[in-house]
């Protein structure tokens, strides 16, 4: 959807009811009359719908068709039954209104095959007009600045810069009074309902280049196109606080989710590391939601997680100081500057120590003396200042005291003044000087350490990964195993199998051998050499030690009899049914220093595959150490994967073990990404142990199974992947060879040597104005893009051995949402013009966008860039100039297979 058409549906400035009624109860009458009740300045037009209705509604002329109204409302609420939508809706489209909110009855969420019949014949003819639908089963919304409430919600609200999504109706109401009780207002309310049509992709990408939004926060109980949220989300967390709130973390809560929605969801785990990977702040509580909300809006950015405490009370001082150890902060420790000033000031009245601890007669000039060596102190992130209430002394005035002296302050300031009516007035005070101030520490603390939370995720948003060695893959070779299993019917790999499939990408396999029967496995084990490990193969079975599949350290042919025998005890006792095709045998490896991993892969039904992370071995399940992530990963993903586990403790050597080989960890990581990724078909893996230590990483047992799949490997990704696909070789000129790509994450460092290279009109031309050093930002969008929204295509050259590549010119595309525009910009380095790169980028730009049926091209150049107004001309752009602004403009239409260029200066 076009940002223009949202605009329309948010901020319209008409609209029509149809279905009008003053009939009590109905939602109708109650949108009609929030309509109405509000400030909004726009025509509200009833339509009745039977034939006998009167002829105003609440005062309004009554019209009985849409072809009958005087204008062409931007904005329709239908209130018709289920059945006799379609209708209003082609009415709707055929005079030119482009949205319209449901809140017809009639249309069940648990009645899935009548809910489809009507969600498709409502597709089609909304489709085929051209008319987006809110709802059905949602609230509708509100925009305080237009003051419209076009909702079925009567409470009141107030403008502000807090944008509030939500799946729930029964939040609707309930987070407008908690936001009144906090003084927080919105920018907008917006019930989803069911989503049949606009979503949470949507709505993020309006509210992205809303100017009215600061911040937003999600209710979200699924998600039902995770790509295009993933897409929308990581794009406005770049520049605007999102903060979440998802039902569904235990199983009870999960299966009552379901159960409402009538949608199936994904496992809570993914749901977390998808709000990670987009850079938003999960939350467990509304209430929490809006502390942390108050505390984003009204402090400046932390710098860090050092936190001071002052207080003129031991006990609350020493519980905000446990609560925030607890959660991962940090007490600043104080510089001896600070020090020395806090003597000077405060002589014996305090604890010498952080947190400070005043005597409890601490007055107002002794609480800024406290804080203003504090506040230059740079050891300092934070500074939570807490107040007991005591007799003879006036907490109000001491409030109004810290308000001034934390006036301009540029860390984090949270207050919390205990008590109730003596506390009243303080708060009254902080509110008015917008510091965030808590009734209890406990809410002060976990709004600071949900500050650091937001930090890491903005951090790790724009941080530029780690390069993966360059590693050898035979993706021909692996397709061919997976086929030839699928062709004869197989979903389980053999073992021999799952070595070659690991082994193509890198992954060092233990080598094993297959016995058919009891017999043979004592035969075979002489020849193996002991010990041993005798593993069960079943296609039944996908996780063989739970079943007691497995046997370990067998010494000799006895023991490997006895075993074998045992397995198949065990396996008939826990899965009867089970097919049995023989035994897997291996030589076991000793490695003493070893840490045991494992690794799994499964595909979630919302977000496709995600892998899982921890301590291996048998004793694995009792850990409870598994840590998820989306799919694809890099370097800095893995390394991050593997730091959250407790296992990672022993990997760096802290406990037990030391000189493990973590870089063949998380290069092992990268290479099941990049197997999944190529090869679609496999939707279940486990490696489990991986025996890691300072030669390497080892996988010694892999269970694979695999399906037929439609899907392409970077399709079923929530997070696209980088194209590697579009890679190649490019002759420009007579004897220029050079290496045309998509940009990633990974060449920062190149791209900053490229844009240095450019000569400063080179950089005027491109950046559209006198730009000296680029600030890290504008790298960080110029290099991590999304590859569903932005392409960047850049030319490097082939490096002789011992070299790197530089990068000499880049062309790149901004496409729009719906995928109807891009924006174009293409520049070349300064010393490597006149070679034709300039030209081979923007054709190659082009035929990509022409190949993924975006609609348009448009740029914009400087009036004096004659070189880029040439190459558009003669790549057939439309070229037009605006005398006023003094810049061109061009346009190409791909939907037209030839295309003149014209000029209109």
């Amino acid at each position: 959807m076009s940002y223009s058409m949202l605009e329309q549906m948010f901020r319209p400035t008409s609209v029509v009811i149809i279905g009008a009624s003053e009939e009590a109860g109905t939602a109708a009458c109650e949108c009609m009359q929030n309509l109405l009740g509000g400030t909004f300045l726009g025509p509200v037009l009833p339509v009745v719908t039977e034939p006998d209705s009167p002829d105003t509604i609440f005062g309004q002329p009554v019209y009985t068709a849409i072809d009958t109204l005087p204008i062409t409302p931007d904005l329709a609420i239908v209130c018709v039954a289920a059945d006799k939508v379609p209708y209003y809706i082609e009415e709707l489209g055929k005079r030119g209104t482009q949205n319209a909110i449901l809140f017809s009855t009639g249309f069940s969420r648990f009645n899935t095959k009548e809910a489809a019949r009507k969600k498709e014949k409502l597709f089609a003819l909304a489709h085929k007009y051209s008319v987006r639908l809110l709802g059905p089963n949602g609230l509708g919304f509100i925009n305080p600045s237009l003051g419209i409430n076009a909702s079925l919600a009567s409470s009141s609200f107030s403008t502000g810069k807090v944008a509030f999504i939500t799946q729930s109706d029964s939040l609707f109401t309930s987070v407008l009074d908690w936001a009144a009780s906090k003084s927080i207002g919105f920018s907008h309310v917006i019930s989803l309902g069911d989503m049949l049509d606009v979503g949470f992709s949507e709505v993020l990408d309006y509210l992205h280049r809303d100017m009215n939004t600061r911040a937003v926060l999600l209710y979200v109980e699924s998600i039902t196109n995770a790509r295009e949220f993933m897409s929308a989300a990581r794009a406005l967390s770049r520049s605007k606080p999102v903060l979440v709130v998802k039902a569904g973390k235990s199983h009870a809560a999960e299966q009552a989710v379901a159960a409402h929605t009538g949608m199936i969801l994904g496992a809570d785990d993914v749901y977390e590391a998808a709000f990670k990977r987009a850079g938003m702040l999960r939350m467990d509580s509304i209430d929490s939601v809006f502390d942390t909300i108050q505390a984003l809006a009204w402090s400046k950015p932390l710098k860090g997680k050092r936190l001071a405490i002052v207080s003129n009370g031991g006990a609350p001082a020493f519980i905000a100081t446990d609560l925030l150890l607890q959660g991962g902060g940090e007490l600043a420790e104080l510089t001896d500057e600070a020090c020395l000033h806090l003597d000077e000031a405060l002589g014996s009245g305090w604890s010498y120590w952080n947190p400070l601890v005043m005597e409890a007669k601490a007055d107002a000039d002794m609480y800024a003396s406290a804080i203003k060596p504090l506040l230059r102190d740079s050891s300092v992130d934070g500074i939570l200042i807490l107040h007991v209430p005591t007799a003879g002394v006036d907490s109000a005035s001491i409030a109004e005291k810290v308000a001034k002296t934390c006036k301009r302050s540029k860390k984090v300031i949270l207050t919390s003044w205990l008590g109730a009516t003596d506390a009243e007035n303080a708060r009254s005070i902080f509110s008015k000087a917008k510091i965030p101030s808590y009734f209890t520490p406990d809410s002060a603390v976990r709004t600071f350490l949900n500050l650091v939370q937001y930090r890491s995720n903005q951090i790790k948003l724009a941080e530029a990964p780690e390069s993966r060695p360059d590693s050898k893959t035979d993706v021909l070779k692996s397709r061919a195993i997976v086929l030839q299993a699928l062709e004869e019917n197989r979903q389980m790999l053999t073992a021999q199998e799952a070595e070659a499939l690991l082994g193509a990408y890198g992954i060092n396999c233990i080598t094993t051998r297959s016995a058919e029967s009891v017999a043979d496995v004592a035969a075979l084990a002489d020849e193996v050499g002991y010990p041993l490990a005798i593993k069960v193969v079943s296609p039944d079975i996908f996780r063989k030690s739970q079943a007691g599949g497995v046997v370990l350290d067998v010494q000799n042919g006895g023991e490997a009899t006895a075993a074998a025998e045992a397995i198949l005890r065990n396996v008939a006792q826990y899965q009867p049914a089970a097919r049995i095709y023989g035994f897997d045998v291996q030589k076991m490896t000793r490695r003493l220093r070893g840490v045991e991993l494992a690794v799994e892969v499964e595909t979630d039904p919302q977000f496709g595959p995600v892998i899982r992370f921890g301590a291996g071995g048998s004793l694995a399940p009792l850990l409870h150490d598994k840590q998820t992530e989306l799919l694809p990963l890099n370097m800095s993903l893995a390394k991050e994967l593997v730091a959250t586990t407790h296992v990672s403790k022993q990997l760096a050597g802290s406990e037990t073990v030391a000189g493990v080989d973590t870089q063949a960890v998380y290069e092992l990581l990268v290479a099941i990404s990049q197997l999944l990724i190529d090869i679609p078909e496999i939707f279940e893996l486990e490696i489990n142990p991986i025996q890691a230590d300072s030669s390497g990483a080892f996988a010694l047992d892999a269970a694979i199974r695999v399906a037929w799949t439609d899907v392409g490997g970077a399709d079923q990704l929530a997070i696209c992947p980088y194209p590697a696909e579009l890679e190649e070789l490019v002759q420009v000129g007579d004897n220029l060879t050079l290496r045309l790509r998509p940009i990633r994450p990974e060449d920062e460092k190149a791209h900053w040597d490229f844009i240095e290279h450019l000569s400063p009109q080179d950089r005027r031309f491109r950046f559209f104005g006198n730009v000296g050093e680029l600030p890290r930002s504008e790298m960080v969008k110029l290099t991590q893009i999304d590859y569903d929204r932005e392409m960047a295509f850049i030319a490097q050259t082939i490096p002789e051995e011992g070299e790197e590549p530089l990068t000499v010119g880049s062309a790149r595309a901004m496409i729009s949402p719906d995928n109807a525009t891009s924006e174009f910009a293409v520049v070349v380095r300064s010393d490597w013009k006149r070679k034709g790169l300039g030209r081979m980028l923007m054709s190659h730009l082009v035929e990509y966008l022409r190949s993924r049926n975006t609609m348009q091209i448009t740029g914009e150049a400087l009036g004096d860039n004659k070189n880029m107004v040439e190459l558009a001309r003669s790549l057939g752009f439309v070229v037009s100039k605006d005398f006023d602004d003094d810049t061109y403009h061009f346009t190409l239409d791909l939907r037209e297979e030839e295309s003149a260029g014209s000029d209109s200066e």
